[in-house]
């Protein structure tokens, strides 16, 4: 038997005693301070290293300005050279009592900031960050203004701001559907020839379904009701384009002809904000259409997406079938978006699942599987799992998310912390850090993580009168009644009938959802205490311990048992609480890891010879390199656009080459078809992040987006960042570069790796009379269960009637023993379908 001696739990994983939560005032006050300085850190590199940059690059301590850092794709069409970061942070500062701060920056940014620049901005990016900045600024320098203690020099110039930002946007909408364009330029809009955009043909769905709170919200507080008439369109085009079936909708639509071009459908990247844009226009303004399609859209959600604790994106015209097995982080705002919806358990189970993930990783990882490996390591400091901690403490009142939030300060402060501000993870597994630190991390992260930790008398506004955008930012609830839509301005309906539960049409009740049981939220988390496995007594030990409170008499624990089926029978009276139970162990081989294959590109035409070999991640698509004898060769060429998010303009440079394309912007698979389409022979994808390199990030395979794949016959691989580097600089100083792709194995000679073989043990409960004297053929395992612990042991036949009662002894729980050193040996390797 591998399996010599297996500890399974002791006296330390049955008795657990309530959670240890609860948190006085005094370590609340000590946590916000903590905030309070991590803020002042942040926000005072960016005033001194950045301002009036759009965001800060907190490794280089300086400034990110557009132009004249290298390109990033499609991440920099949130920047616009208008001080980004500061207008994002405006009215953070108010909720963080810093109203001398705030006076500070209102003032710098009427002076500084002009919204005229030449520069092509994200429509969606502009509009939560920039616009949604804006109004929540000017709705607290209003409100300010009008207690008579400060801003009495305001005159509402962040709202002209606003207004002028509005109208630079409006000529997105400019198409025959209503849906915007992704991208518009500040000075020359969409169609100007001088614009560089308006070739685009698709948007994602949050992209056009996230507009109507801000674009409302200037509506009601201008006077111009055109903004909110647009966004209003561009929702009902969406909503009439659902899929009528399933009433789910897609990633990805065409601006022009309205069919989905990414069916897929999930409630994280993509989609996420337009469901709650739903919730949250029905709480702004009142109007009960949006609740209604909200609703109809939340059934369908929890039919076809919800598999608690997980949520799998699904595709829209056939949602029985999940058509991916991992998620990205995105998704961790759903559980909040549930509390407003009511749904209190789903919310605490996702939560749950969600926080045991940041307990293996540290951090969410940007895209993670349903087993809560790793998908994609990187963390961008992104604040939707703070947002839904603070939801569910305001709904549930545990001290159980305050301890939650408490982690979440204490790992920013570990693990992100740099001299000069916060910096994003490049990789959860390596901790490495990325020189960024995107505008929202001040936007929102620290506004949840403050309020989550504050009492409303410490507060310098009345939250609750307030709507947060996604992007976090302040709008009046009052907007509806004070500020009524313009004549003309409603959503026409048509009566939909559909199944309505208990908080179809109103908020949540404690007392109506869990009558009687103030530990409802500890009931419901239990069931997922420990479903990655951190957290547990011993974690070198690959099985699940059983957590339950154990008293002197063992009943507990027992009746348990009793209900999985399995009858225990005390071994004597001398061993009060000592129970017994015999299985027999199945042994069958287990299934191997599915390995990641380095691949190579081989530099070898003059000057290098062969002599320059690159390491190269592979892909699970596109032609297989591995059954190639030769491997394939042939000279490479830049992509253009370099991303090959859309259809190249350089296709007859391309044709019969190796193609050159950096990540971003759009899937793998996406680029992959544009490059086949215009005759490419191979594709080298190489990273967009910043410092990357195989030495410290595992190889990972590209994997498709979801639909068919088998129409890419191009063999693919994925060049880290510095890698990639030696590539291009190859490329930029000699005329012609051969490269032959292959696996690594091959061109180096490299046999195949051994892998230490692992088993299945499947134990089941041995029959009456089974055991008894030459019944049993070979070694059996003895199951004791007593007041110190829970021992599995092998019990040799011979030895089978003698029964044991072995105490668990201190060094026994501390070093558990296993013959199979290779357990657990989990590859930091993982698919990747992110661009």
């Amino acid at each position: 038997m591998l399996l010599k001696t297996l500890l399974i739990t002791s006296l330390l994983g049955w008795v657990k005693c309530q959670d240890s939560q609860i948190m006085t005032l005094e370590e609340k006050t000590v946590i916000r301070d903590q905030i309070l300085e991590m803020f002042d850190h942040a926000y005072g590199s960016y005033m001194k290293n950045a301002y009036p940059a759009d965001e800060l690059m907190p490794l280089s301590c300086r400034g990110r300005v557009r132009g004249q850092e290298p390109n990033r794709g499609d991440i920099d069409d949130s920047l616009g050279k208008f001080s980004l970061t500061l207008i994002d942070t405006l009215d953070t500062l108010v909720v963080l009592n810093k109203l001398d701060e705030f006076e500070d920056a209102v003032r710098k940014v009427v002076t500084d900031v002009r919204l005229d620049n030449d520069v092509v901005v994200s429509v969606f990016e502009t509009n939560i960050r920039v616009l949604g900045g804006l109004l929540g600024g000017h709705v607290m320098a209003d409100l300010l203004k009008q207690r008579g203690e400060r801003m009495q020099w305001y005159r509402d110039e962040l709202l002209h701001m606003a207004k002028e930002l509005g109208h630079r946007l409006l000529p997105a909408f400019n198409t025959t559907s209503g849906l915007p364009y992704p991208k518009v330029n500040l000075r020359y809009g969409v169609l100007n020839p001088l614009s560089r955009t308006g070739t685009e043909s698709d948007t994602c769905t949050a992209c056009a379904g996230t507009m109507i709170l801000e674009f409302a919200a200037l509506s009601r507080l201008s006077g111009e009701s055109v903004f909110e008439e647009h966004a209003r369109k561009a929702l009902d085009v969406l909503w009439q384009r659902r899929q009528k079936g399933s009433d789910l909708v897609g990633t990805v639509i065409n601006i022009h002809n309205e069919e989905w071009v990414r069916r897929e459908s999930g409630v994280g990247a993509g989609i996420d904000s337009y469901y709650e844009y739903l919730m949250k226009a029905y709480i702004l303004l009142g109007d009960n259409v949006f609740l209604e399609r909200f609703n109809i859209h939340y059934s369908a959600i929890m039919k076809y997406i919800s598999q608690p604790p997980l949520l799998l994106n699904v595709h829209m015209h056939n949602p029985t079938v999940s058509v991916r097995s991992w998620m990205d982080s995105l998704l961790a705002f759903f559980p909040g978006l549930q509390v407003l919806r009511g749904d209190l358990k789903p919310a605490i189970e996702t939560h749950e699942m969600l926080y045991q993930v940041t307990k293996q990783h540290k951090f969410l990882p940007e895209a993670f599987t349903s087993e809560f490996r790793v998908h994609w390591g990187q963390h961008l400091l992104r604040p939707e799992f703070a947002e839904s901690t603070y939801y569910l403490y305001k709904a549930t009142g545990d001290p159980y998310y305050l301890r939650v939030g408490q982690s979440i300060v204490e790992k920013l402060n570990a693990y992100a912390r740099v001299p000069c501000g916060f910096a994003a993870v490049q990789d959860v597994r390596t901790g490495m850090h990325e020189d960024r630190m995107d505008s929202f991390f001040l936007a929102e992260m620290f506004k949840y993580l403050y309020l989550l930790f504050s009492e409303k008398s410490q507060l310098p506004i009345d939250i609750d009168d307030y709507i947060f955008t996604t992007e976090a930012h302040l709008l009046p609830v009052s907007l509806s009644i004070t500020k009524p839509p313009y004549q003309g301005n409603h959503t026409e309906t048509v009566p939909l009938s559909q199944e309505e539960d208990l908080f179809t049409h109103s908020c949540p009740s404690m007392e109506t959802l869990f009558p009687n049981n103030p530990s409802f939220a500890k009931t419901i988390r239990d069931s997922y205490k420990y479903l990655t496995g951190v957290g547990r007594a011993f974690h070198p030990v690959p099985v699940r311990e059983i957590d339950l409170p154990f008293h002197d008499n063992g009943m507990e624990p027992v009746e348990f048992l009793k209900s999985m089926g399995i009858s225990l029978t005390p071994l004597n009276e001398d061993h009060k609480g000592v129970y017994r139970v015999k299985l027999v162990a199945e042994v069958s081989q287990a299934p191997e890891e599915e390995e990641v294959v380095p691949h190579v590109v081989q530099l070898i035409s003059p000057p290098f010879l062969g002599r320059t070999v690159i390491t190269a991640g592979p892909a699970k698509f596109g032609m297989d390199l591995t059954k190639q004898e030769h491997g394939v060769k042939g000279s490479i060429a830049k992509a253009s656009p370099y991303t090959a998010c859309v259809p190249v303009d350089n296709a007859a440079q391309l044709k019969g080459h190796i193609a050159v394309a950096l990540r971003g912007d759009c899937m793998f698979a996406v680029k992959a078809r544009h490059l086949q389409e215009a005759g490419a022979i191979g594709v080298i994808f190489i990273d967009h992040r910043e410092g990357s390199n195989s030495q410290d990030s595992p190889l990972f395979q590209m994997v498709g987006d979801g639909d068919s794949t088998e129409d890419l016959t191009l063999p693919l691989v994925f060049l880290f960042s510095q890698e990639g580097a030696v590539l291009t600089s190859a490329l930029k100083e000699n005329h012609n570069v051969d490269v032959l792709l292959l696996p690594k194995e091959r061109q180096l000679g490299h046999g195949k790796t051994e892998k230490p073989a692992g088993m299945n043990i499947k134990l089941r409960l041995a029959e009456e009379g089974e055991l008894e004297d030459g019944a049993a053929r070979g070694p059996t395992l003895e199951f004791v269960l007593e007041k110190d612990g829970m021992i599995l042991k092998e019990v040799e036949q011979e030895a089978q009637h003698k029964q044991f009662c072995t105490e668990a002894t201190e060094d026994d729980r501390t070093e558990p023993y296993s013959a199979d050193s290779s357990q657990n040996t989990n590859s930091n390797s993982a698919p990747d379908a992110e661009p």
